[in-house]
C-alpha cells in the first residue's frame, strides 16, 4: 500500500534557505528526501498567498535541463527524481523583500499522487564583496576548478603552496567524498607487524599500515605486536553488530508517548519491511523505545553489511517513520525529528558502551610470564595491579575507556584505510581487563563496544586508502568483520606496549629516544 506523506514529512522536501531573488524573478528548490519518485505535474506555486500559475513557472532539473511548467505538464512522461537530487523552481514574478515569506507548492508525483508542500523561508541579503571560494557548476573536480581554488587560497592567505597541490589520483574520484577539493594533506604511513590474528574472520599474519604524525606511535604498536606474536597472537571475536538511527516523537503528555511506544512494539513486523524497502543491505534487527517526559525516543538498530551504514540507516529509518506517521491513529504526534541525538553519532556515550554501535569486538591473549619479563621488563602482577589503579583513575574522570590509548591505533588505521575519522569519538571506547592466571601468566583482553568500520563505501575506495585496505586483505564483499578483528588486535597490542612502558617507567625515555622533534 502506498502511503501519502504527512504535511510534517513534506516540509522536509523544501530546501531551507534556498529562497532567493533572480534577475527574472524568484527561485527556490526542493530536494527528494523520501524515496525515488516521478514528478508528473506542476499545478501552481503560492508566495505569501498570491497564486502563480504554470505559465510563470519553470523547473530546473539540473545539468542544463530547464523546462517551462506548461511544457513539462504537456509532455506527460514526467521526470524521475532520485533520492538526494534537487529541482529548482523559477518563478516569473516580482522580487521579494528581505524577511520571512510563505511558500506553497502544489504538484503531483508518482507513486504518492497529489502533494502540497507549505513552508516559511526568508530572503536574506548577502554582501556582494564577500570573498567566495571558486566553484564550477558543471564540473567542480576539473583541473580548472581545482587550480582556481588553489590560486584563491594563495591570494587570500598571501602564501605559496607547493606540497598541497601535488597528488597522484583523478580528482573526479572524490565526488561524494570532498567538496571544494583543493589539494591533499600528506600524512606519513608507517608499517607495524605483521600481526598474528586468530579470529573467526581474520586468520593469519597482517601487515598494519598506520597513518600518523606522532613519534613513537608506530614503534610502540610494533613492540606490542611482537609480544603478542611470541604468545600465539591475538584471539579476536566480533560479538555484536548494530548501527543506529534514533528519531524522537513528541506528544502532548507522557501517556501519549507511552501508548505510542507500545504501538511501535506491537507493530514491529509491519515497520520492518518499510525500513528494509530502501536498501538491499540494511536489515532492521530491533527497535528500542526510551521514554522521558512527553518524548518517545526510538532507537532503530540495523545490520549494514560491509558499509558503516550511517546514511543507509538514516534513509531506512526515514521510510519507517514516514509509514508510522501515516498509520498511527493514537494521540496526536506534535513533532517528529529523524535524529534526536540518542544514536550519539560522532559522540562517545554510555549507551553505545552498553548496547553496541557498529561492531562490538573483543581481542584477548595470554602473555607468558617469562616473555613479558624479558621483552617488557614487567611481571604479570605489576601490570595487573597497574590496571587496578588505572581503573580508579578512569572511574573518577568519567572516561569512556579504562585502557591507555586505543584511540591512537584506531585513528592511525582509520586515516590509512579511509574510515570516517570522526567516528573515533565512539570507537575509542574500550573496556580493558587483565588478571594473573593460575600458571602465573597474564591474561589480558579489551572489548571495543562501538567500533565503526567499513570496507565498502565512504572513503574506502579512494586511491591510497584502498591500497592500505588491500594490504590488509580487506577489500571485497564480506570483509568488514575481518577488518574489525584486525583493528581490535592492533588495539590490544598498543595497550600492552604502553601499559608496560608506564609500569616499567620506560614511557618517558622512549619518547625521548624516538618521539623528539626539536
Amino acid at each position: 500500500m502506498i502511503f501519502t506523506p504527512s504535511p510534517m514529512l513534506l516540509k522536509l522536501l523544501y530546501t531551507r534557505g534556498s529562497l532567493h531573488n533572480t534577475p527574472e524573478g524568484v527561485a527556490f528548490s526542493i530536494k527528494n528526501r523520501l524515496d525515488t519518485v516521478r514528478i508528473t505535474r506542476i499545478d501552481h506555486v503560492q508566495l505569501n498567498g498570491v497564486r502563480i500559475g504554470v505559465e510563470d513557472i519553470a523547473l530546473d532539473l539540473g545539468n542544463g535541463d530547464v523546462r517551462p511548467a506548461t511544457v513539462f505538464n504537456a509532455d506527460h512522461t514526467g521526470f524521475t527524481l532520485p533520492v538526494g537530487q534537487a529541482a529548482t523552481f523559477h518563478l516569473a514574478t516580482g522580487h521579494l523583500k528581505e524577511g520571512l515569506h510563505t511558500v506553497q507548492v502544489q504538484f503531483a508525483a508518482d507513486p504518492f499522487g497529489d502533494l502540497s508542500v507549505e513552508v516559511e523561508d526568508s530572503i536574506v541579503s548577502i554582501p556582494e564583496n564577500r570573498p567566495r571560494i571558486p566553484r564550477q557548476d558543471q564540473d567542480d573536480y576539473s583541473d580548472a576548478a581545482i587550480q582556481a581554488r588553489q590560486r584563491f587560497a594563495e591570494d587570500f592567505s598571501g602564501q605559496q603552496f607547493t606540497h598541497l597541490k601535488h597528488y597522484s589520483f583523478d580528482a573526479h574520484d572524490l565526488q561524494g567524498n570532498c567538496e571544494h577539493f583543493t589539494g591533499v594533506a600528506q600524512i606519513p604511513v608507517g608499517l607495524a607487524g605483521p600481526l598474528s590474528v586468530n579470529g573467526e574472520h581474520a586468520q593469519g599474519d597482517f601487515l598494519i599500515p598506520m597513518a600518523t604524525t606522532e613519534g613513537t606511535l608506530v614503534a610502540s604498536y610494533n613492540r606490542g605486536i611482537h609480544l603478542l606474536n611470541l604468545c600465539g597472537g591475538a584471539k579476536c571475536t566480533v560479538i555484536g553488530d548494530a548501527m543506529q538511527r534514533a528519531p524522537v516523537f513528541v506528544f502532548d503528555d507522557a501517556r501519549g508517548a507511552r501508548d505510542f511506544g507500545r504501538w511501535v512494539e506491537e507493530n514491529i513486523g509491519l515497520i520492518r519491511p518499510e525500513a528494509e524497502s530502501t536498501s538491499r543491505i540494511a536489515k532492521l534487527q530491533y527497535v528500542d523505545t526510551y521514554l522521558s517526559n512527553k518524548f518517545a525516543f526510538l532507537r532503530f538498530n540495523y545490520s549494514t553489511g560491509d558499509a558503516a551504514g550511517q546514511n543507509m540507516v538514516g534513509r531506512a529509518t526515514f521510510a519507517a517513520c514516514s509509514w508510522i506517521l501515516e498509520q498511527y491513529k493514537g494521540a496526536p504526534i506534535r513533532h517528529f525529528y529523524l535524529e534526536s541525538n540518542f544514536a550519539t553519532d560522532k559522540k562517545a556515550s554510555q549507551i553505545n558502551v552498553m548496547r553496541t554501535r557498529g561492531k562490538r569486538v573483543v581481542a584477548e591473549c595470554v602473555i607468558k610470564r617469562d616473555i613479558l619479563q624479558q621483552r617488557m621488563r614487567v611481571t604479570p602482577e605489576q601490570l595487573a595491579y597497574h590496571g587496578q589503579v588505572s581503573n580508579v583513575g578512569a572511574f573518577l574522570s568519567g572516561a569512556n575507556n579504562n585502557g591507555a590509548h586505543s584511540a591512537n591505533g584506531i585513528t592511525a588505521l582509520f586515516i590509512a584505510t579511509g574510515q570516517d575519522v570522526a567516528n573515533v569519538s565512539e570507537s575509542s571506547a574500550g573496556v580493558l581487563y587483565s588478571e594473573v592466571t593460575t600458571e602465573g601468566d597474564l591474561y589480558i583482553s579489551i572489548t571495543i563496544p562501538s567500533l565503526i568500520v567499513a570496507t565498502h563505501g565512504g572513503g574506502t575506495g579512494l586511491a591510497t586508502q584502498n591500497e592500505c585496505l588491500r594490504m590488509l586483505g580487506c577489500v571485497g564483499r564480506g570483509t568488514v568483520n575481518k577488518f574489525a578483528e584486525i583493528v581490535a588486535g592492533v588495539v590490544l597490542a598498543g595497550e600492552l606496549s604502553l601499559g608496560a612502558a608506564i609500569s616499567s617507567s620506560d614511557w618517558v625515555s622512549s619518547h625521548e629516544q624516538y618521539g623528539r622533534n626539536r
